[in-house]
C-alpha cells in the first residue's frame, strides 16, 4: 500500500486525491474482507508516506484540489474550475467505475472521451448548473468500494437517485469521504491484534535506497548506462529514511515491524546492511534478483519455474535478516491479466498453478510460494473492485488442504532458512535492475539538481550548526522518493506527468527558500522536456527594429514578431488571474526585442514591479527591469554560484506596454544558438506571476541569411 507525497510544498494543498480516494476504494476493504475467512493470513506493508498522508485527512488537515473543486457550489464555479473538473472528475474505469452509474456515462460522452485543453473551455458552455453538480457528486460516489454502500445507506440512495443531486446531498457525500477513511487505521489494528495480519513498512518516503547509497550502483546491472554529472552517494539518507520509518510505524501502530518491503523491491549488498542494523529481520524482492545473485536461470523459454526448490524458499543475508523472492508470473497474474477472466475461473486457474507447483518440490516439507503485488491499484479494473474475485480466492484458499496461507514471519519462525546469500545483486523488481529512475536524460538532471540542492542545504546547515533545518531535510527526504523519477523518461505516460514535475522541483525550490537562498532558474523549468519549451501562437516571421517607448507606435513595428498568449499557456488546471496577457518577441542582427502587454497600461498598475527575465541558455544571465519612479534594466550574469552585475540596458521603456532591447551581444548569443528564457515578475521580491507558467520560451539567434530564408 503506497502512495507518492503529494501534498505542494509551497502552498500546503494536495496536488492529487489519490490518498483520500483510494482511501475511501482500497485500504479498509482489503483488510476487512478477511474477516470472513479466518484461515487467511495475510501481510500488508503501508508505506510512511501513505500513513502520513491519511493521517493529515482524518485529523482534518489536508486538502487537496479536486476535493475544493468538489466543495465550490455548482452555480458559483468559474470557467476555470468548470474545465479543471471537465478534465479531472473523469479520472476513473470507464467500465468499472463510470458505465455503471447511467448518468456519470452521459456525462463523459457529453464531454467527450478524448479532449484537448481547448476542448475543455468550450465543454463548459454546454454543461448546465445541474451537469457539474452532478458529475461533482458522482466523480466522489463512484470510488467508494462496495463494503461502504453496506455500511452506508446514503451511498446506495444517492446511487439509485442517479441524477439531480442537490448541494446538501452532496456536502454529506464529502464528509462521508472523511468518516471512512478514519475506520482504517483502527481496522489495521485490530486485525494485527487477532493475528491474523503481518504489518510491515517501507523507507519513508519510499527512496531506491541502492541510488542513494550510490547511484554507481546501477552500473552492475547495466554496465553501459549513461550516469548523472555528479555521483550521489549517501548512505546517511538511506538510513534516515530507514530510521524515520521504523519511528513513525511505531508511533502509529504501537509496535515495531519486523519485515520490510524495499521501496520497488530494490536492494543491494550495502542496503540490506542498513536495513539488519535498524533491526528489521525479513525483506522481500523479485525473483530477477535471486536468479542474477545466485547465477542461475529461474524459468525456461516457456515461463515454467526450472528450479522451485531454489525460488520457493527463504534465504539469508546477514546474521539475522532473511529474503524471500515473489513469484513473479502469479503475482502479475492477478495484478495485471485475471481482471480480463471470469472471476470463477481466474481463481480455478490460480489454484491449479498453485497445485503444480506443490507437485514439483519435494513432498516432505513445506515452501513457501510469496504472492506480491501493489494493493491498491488493481482493483479498478475488476468488476465490483474485485470483490468477487477475492471472495472466490479466499474461499478457494481457505478450503484447500494443499495449501495455508501465511504470514512470512510466521513461516519464518516455523521454517528459517538454511541458505545464505553472501552477495545480493543491486536491482528492483522491474527488469532487475534500475533503469526505471536513472540513466535517461530527464533521470539524469532530477539527480543532479537533488545533487546541487542537498550540497547547499550541507554548506548551510556547517555555517549555521543552531539552525533549525528540519522542514529544508523534509524536503530533500520526500525528492529523493522513486515516485518523482517514474514519469521521468520513456518508460510510463500519464497525463498528471507535468505535476510529477512540479512536484518534485517544488520541493527543491522549499530548501532554497527555508534557508534564504536566490531558487536557481533552472529549478522554475520542467525536467520533462516535452514540457520544457513553450510554442508561441505566431512565429517568428522577420526581422523587427521597433521604436522603444512603451507605445505600439505602428501596427507594423511588432508584425513579424512571435507572441506568446499568457491565459492560453496556465492550461485548465490552473486559474486564469493572470497580470500579464501577452508577450512578444523578435529580432534584428543586433538585439532581441521583448515586449510584455497587460490588460491596461502598464505603468498604470507595475509601480513597485520587478519584470525579471531569466535567461537560461546560452549563458544564465537575466534582465530585471526595476519599475519605481525611475526605471531601470538591470543586466547580471551569473558565474561561480553569483549574480555578477554586468551593466545598465539603456533601450527600455513602460507606458501602455513594456519595451527593451537586449544586445545579443550582452547574452553572449552567436548566430544559431538557443535563446531560452522566461518572464518572472516580482513585488516586494516575491513571484507573483510566471510566463509562461510552465517551461521556457526558445527562440535562435539568426543568421546574417535569417530574412532571405524566411523570405524563401
Amino acid at each position: 500500500m503506497h502512495q507518492p507525497y503529494y501534498k505542494d510544498p509551497l502552498t500546503g494543498v494536495y496536488r492529487f486525491p489519490w490518498v483520500r480516494l483510494h482511501g475511501i476504494k482500497d485500504y479498509y476493504d482489503m483488510v476487512t474482507i478477511l474477516e470472513d475467512f479466518s484461515a487467511m493470513h495475510q501481510t500488508f506493508n503501508l508505506t510512511p508516506s501513505l500513513i502520513e498522508q491519511l493521517m493529515d485527512y482524518i485529523e482534518g488537515d489536508a486538502v487537496d484540489r479536486f476535493f475544493e473543486l468538489s466543495m465550490v457550489p455548482a452555480e458559483d464555479l468559474t470557467v476555470e474550475e468548470k474545465a479543471s473538473i471537465l478534465f479531472g472528475f473523469f479520472f476513473a474505469n470507464p467500465e468499472n467505475m463510470i458505465k455503471p452509474l447511467p448518468r456519470y456515462y452521459e456525462l463523459l460522452l457529453k464531454r467527450g472521451k478524448t479532449v484537448t485543453e481547448e476542448d475543455l473551455r468550450r465543454a463548459t458552455r454546454y454543461f448546465s448548473t445541474q451537469d457539474f453538480l452532478d458529475l461533482q457528486v458522482l466523480f466522489n460516489l463512484s470510488w467508494f468500494d462496495p463494503i461502504f454502500h453496506e455500511r452506508y445507506p446514503f451511498l446506495k440512495e444517492l446511487a439509485n437517485k442517479g441524477r439531480d443531486y442537490t448541494e446538501e446531498e452532496k456536502k454529506i457525500l464529502l464528509n462521508t469521504q472523511i468518516e471512512a477513511m478514519r475506520l482504517i487505521i483502527p481496522k489495521y489494528k485490530e486485525m494485527k491484534d487477532k493475528g491474523q495480519i503481518e504489518m510491515t513498512t517501507s523507507a519513508f518516503y519510499h527512496p531506491i535506497l541502492p541510488l542513494l547509497y550510490s547511484t554507481d550502483s546501477a552500473r552492475v546491472a547495466m554496465p553501459v548506462v549513461k550516469l548523472p554529472e555528479f555521483r550521489f552517494s549517501h548512505p546517511e539518507d538511506a538510513v534516515a529514511q530507514v530510521r524515520m520509518a521504523l519511528e513513525y510505524f511505531e508511533n502509529i501502530f504501537g509496535f515495531r515491524p519486523e519485515g520490510m518491503w524495499p521501496p520497488e523491491g530494490a536492494v543491494s549488498q550495502e542496503t540490506v546492511k542498513i536495513i539488519e542494523q535498524e533491526g528489521i529481520k525479513w525483506i522481500a524482492s523479485d525473483e530477477g534478483i535471486l536468479a542474477s545473485s545466485l547465477s542461475i536461470s529461474i524459468r525456461d523459454s516457456s515461463g515454467q519455474v526450472r528450479e522451485p526448490q531454489k525460488l520457493y524458499k527463504p534465504y539469508r543475508i546477514g546474521e539475522g535478516l532473511s529474503i524471500i523472492f515473489r513469484d513473479h508470473t502469479l503475482s502479475d497474474l492477478i495484478g495485471f491479466v485475471y481482471y480480463k477472466w471470469d472471476a470463477k475461473k481466474a481463481v480455478q486457474d490460480f489454484i491449479d498453478r498453485l497445485h503444480r507447483i506443490r507437485s514439483s518440490l519435494p513432498p516432505d516439507r513445506a515452501f513457501l510460494v510469496p504472492i506480491i503485488l501493489d494493493g491498491e491499484n488493481a482493483w479498478e479494473y475488476y468488476k465490483n473492485d474485485g470483490r468477487d474475485f477475492l471472495l472466490y480466492l479466499y474461499d478457494a484458499l481457505s478450503r484447500d488442504e494443499g495449501i495455508r496461507t501465511t504470514t512470512v514471519s510466521e513461516y519464518l519462525r516455523e521454517h528459517p532458512p538454511e541458505e545464505y546469500i553472501s552477495n545480493l545483486f543491486p536491482g528492483s523488481w522491474i527488469n532487475s535492475n534500475f533503469g526505471i529512475w536513472i540513466g535517461h536524460e530527464e533521470d539524469n538532471m532530477a539527480w543532479d539538481m537533488l545533487y546541487e540542492t542537498r550540497e547547499e542545504l550541507v554548506t548551510y546547515q556547517k555555517l549555521n550548526p543552531d539552525a533549525d533545518l528540519k522542514e529544508a531535510w523534509k524536503s530533500i527526504y520526500i525528492a529523493e522518493g522513486s515516485d518523482w523519477w517514474w514519469w521521468y523518461g520513456d518508460e510510463h505516460v500519464t497525463e498528471m506527468q507535468k505535476e510529477f514535475d512540479e512536484l518534485f522541483r517544488a520541493n527543491l525550490r522549499k530548501v532554497y527558500k527555508l534557508i534564504g537562498k536566490e531558487i536557481p532558474p533552472k529549478l522554475q523549468v520542467p525536467i520533462l522536456r516535452k514540457e520544457a519549451s513553450v510554442r508561441p501562437v505566431v512565429s517568428v516571421k522577420g526581422f523587427i527594429t521597433p521604436r522603444i517607448d512603451g507605445e505600439v507606435t505602428s501596427y507594423y513595428e511588432w508584425l513579424n514578431s512571435a507572441y506568446l498568449d499568457v491565459e492560453r499557456t496556465a492550461g485548465a488546471m490552473h486559474r486564469a488571474t493572470a497580470f500579464t496577457s501577452m508577450i512578444y518577441y523578435g529580432f534584428d542582427l543586433n538585439n532581441l526585442y521583448l515586449r510584455v502587454d497587460a490588460e491596461g497600461p502598464l505603468i498604470e498598475i507595475s509601480k513597485e514591479m520587478t519584470f525579471s527575465f531569466q535567461f537560461l541558455k546560452p549563458r544564465e544571465s537575466r534582465l530585471d527591469v526595476v519599475v519605481t519612479q525611475e526605471l531601470r534594466a538591470l543586466f547580471y550574469r551569473r558565474a561561480e554560484e553569483q549574480w555578477q552585475f554586468i551593466g545598465n540596458i539603456e533601450g527600455v521603456a513602460i507606458k501602455d506596454i513594456l519595451e527593451v532591447a537586449v544586445p545579443f551581444a550582452m547574452l553572449n548569443a552567436q548566430e544559431g544558438d538557443e535563446i531560452a528564457f522566461f518572464l518572472s515578475i516580482l513585488r516586494d521580491g516575491d513571484e507573483i506571476e510566471r510566463c509562461p507558467l510552465r517551461g521556457y520560451i526558445s527562440l535562435e539567434a539568426p543568421t546574417s541569411r535569417f530574412e532571405a530564408m524566411m523570405w524563401h
